[in-house]
């Protein structure tokens, strides 16, 4: 993904909502339909098949299995048409790996957004929105928006963006990130806080003045002077874990949405707190979605 300037305007024109018709996809979807109107972009749905089908098969049967295929991928379409209907759209249907089949889709398409929703599970039995929703933004060459198992609870039909949070750790993904929260703020006419979490080292530490203040700083200087949006952005620091500081400011603040850059692929910085295992139990337990961006 190009590397965007601190606050430049973004251009979203092709979603990509990959589902596998469980009420965890389900919940995702009004965000999708949300983001690509908004930004008059196309919205293409995916749903992947399993490859596993054809492992234990004889060939002799092969013809037959195609023809149950073919009528899968039917059904499917059909499915996918009916749920993205009255908005500018595309309905795909692959066979094979999931992540690796939506990671073409994602280059074919050139898709700028990927919107999934996940069950949040861990452990090493996970259902196919849950480990390969945790692959899709690690390894997604996009950002991903991913709605997790509380956001499912909320049971909304209609995805309203009215407070948006941007968490940073002041990494390199930091100004690409702040770009994505800035446009979406600007887009859905949504507040912006912007939250830094700063861990201390030992309980009842305190953090000099100076250093705090320099940390507002940085906070502003992601938003440029001339950003038009409904309100003043929020800047805020606090102290503690980032996970739970950050669940516990989206919970308190009503946030509709949590923006935070990760770093790409599996790579995890000994000095960031915005490192994947972070973003999961952020998607796994915030009651909002969560935008994950790689620089």
């Amino acid at each position: 993904m190009k590397t965007l300037g601190i606050g430049r305007q973004i251009a979203i024109s092709n979603v990509l909502f990959a589902t596998d018709f469980s009420p965890h996809s389900d919940a995702a979807l009004p965000y999708a339909r949300a983001i690509a109107h908004q930004y008059g972009a196309t919205l293409f749905g995916a749903h992947v098949l399993s490859a596993d089908d054809y492992v234990y098969l004889s060939p002799e049967v092969w013809p037959t299995q195609f023809d149950q295929e073919k009528e899968t991928r039917e059904k499917v379409i059909t499915r996918l048409e009916d749920q993205l209907h009255g908005i500018p759209h595309q309905a795909l249907s692959g066979t094979g790996n999931v992540s690796s089949v939506l990671q073409r889709l994602v280059i074919e398409h050139d898709i700028d957004l990927i919107v999934v929703g996940s069950h949040g599970r861990t452990g090493a039995r996970k259902l196919l929105m849950g480990s390969v929703a945790e692959t899709i933004f690690r390894q997604a060459r996009c950002p991903v928006l991913t709605v997790g198992p509380r956001v499912m609870d909320q049971k909304k039909t209609v995805a309203e963006l009215n407070h948006i949070l941007f968490a940073t750790d002041f990494g390199e993904q930091a100004s690409t990130a702040a770009s994505y929260a800035i446009s979406l703020a600007r887009e859905h006419q949504a507040r912006l806080s912007l939250l830094h979490v700063l861990e201390r080292t030992h309980p009842g530490a305190k953090s000099p003045e100076p250093a705090v203040d320099s940390l507002f700083q940085l906070l502003r200087e992601l938003v440029p002077l001339d950003t038009e949006l409904i309100s003043h952005p929020e800047y805020f620091i606090q102290f503690g874990l980032a996970t739970e500081r950050i669940l516990q400011f989206s919970c308190a603040h009503e946030v509709d949405l949590i923006v935070m850059g990760v770093h790409p692929h599996d790579v995890v910085s000994a000095v960031t707190h915005l490192a994947h295992t972070t973003a999961q139990e952020i998607v796994a337990r915030a009651n909002c979605p969560v935008l994950t961006v790689h620089d």
